[in-house]
């Protein structure tokens, strides 16, 4: 009898416990939580592309028994996106899947004479080209990709870094001779800023090159500032900072007899000018 006694209590315990605690290699994933980090400020990433790009390679995880998700997997799946820098995949008790995604950030977009178009981000590490579209600076011309790693992506990342920059330059351009040009989004001109400096050490080279950006840059703005807010944003075709302490204009097409204007300071033109126009810069230390 008392044999008989533990044996149903046995069983009772058993069923309780089964009851309360189902067998969770059959538990199915009822829900899947995706989270993408700067989605509002990047937006190269949706919900809907990571779910997308899972179920493409069957693996989404929605439906499945919890015991054959494995999230090693889906990290690594994902990680071979352009545009997905970290991935963290987890599974929780209440039967749903978790992941988050951290963004890698484009900072400009290539698009050279050779015909390729890639991104880079803030390393200078290529990104591959894609459905996206988004407000990036372009850059053309003759752009190698070696360059644009070690030289394109060091001045971009001064502007990007820049909010007024950032907002003002839409295109960058390199001629053949390197020199670099900025296609602005306000005014009807195009900004020569001459060769990025060039040196095989790669923590001189960054330095030197956000030093030469931050002086013509801030040459430009003072210009800017002085020069085309009182005679106008549309007086010149092209403004080159090549040279140090003078910036040299060439003006808009206009009839001949507007033409003939020149100065040395840009704030007060005497009658008998050239088109092309010259301005003495006090030295920027």
């Amino acid at each position: 009898m008392v044999v008989l006694d533990l044996t149903l209590a046995t069983y009772l315990g058993l069923a309780v416990t089964t009851f309360n605690h189902p067998d969770k290699s059959a538990q199915v994933c009822e829900k899947v939580s995706i989270n993408i980090t700067d989605q509002e400020t990047n937006g190269f990433l949706s919900a809907a592309e990571i779910k997308h790009i899972l179920q493409q390679k069957h693996l989404y995880p929605k439906g499945k028994t919890l015991a054959l998700v494995d999230p090693r997997t889906i990290e690594e799946s994902l990680q071979g996106n352009a545009f997905i820098d970290q991935v963290q995949c987890y599974k929780t008790v209440s039967g749903t899947v978790g992941i988050n995604v951290s963004q890698r950030v484009p900072y400009i977009r290539v698009k050279p004479d050779d015909g390729s178009d890639y991104y880079l981000d803030a390393d200078g590490e290529v990104m591959k080209n894609s459905s996206y579209t988004s407000d990036l600076i372009v850059a053309t011309g003759n752009i190698s990709k070696w360059y644009a790693q070690n030289y394109l992506s060091v001045a971009s990342r001064y502007i990007m870094g820049n909010e007024f920059w950032k907002n003002q330059i839409e295109q960058i351009n390199i001629l053949p001779d390197k020199n670099l040009e900025m296609v602005p989004r306000v005014g009807n001109h195009i900004i020569c800023l001459g060769r990025l400096p060039e040196t095989t050490n790669k923590e001189k080279r960054e330095k030197e090159i956000a030093r030469f950006m931050a002086l013509k840059l801030h040459r430009l703005e003072k210009f800017y500032k002085y020069g085309l807010n009182a005679i106008g944003w549309n007086k010149y075709d092209y403004i080159n900072l090549e040279f140090d302490n003078q910036i040299i204009c060439k003006k808009s097409k206009k009839p001949l007899k507007e033409q003939q204007d020149t100065s040395a300071d840009h704030a007060e033109k005497p009658a008998n000018a050239t088109s092309q126009t010259t301005t003495q810069q006090p030295k920027t230390n």
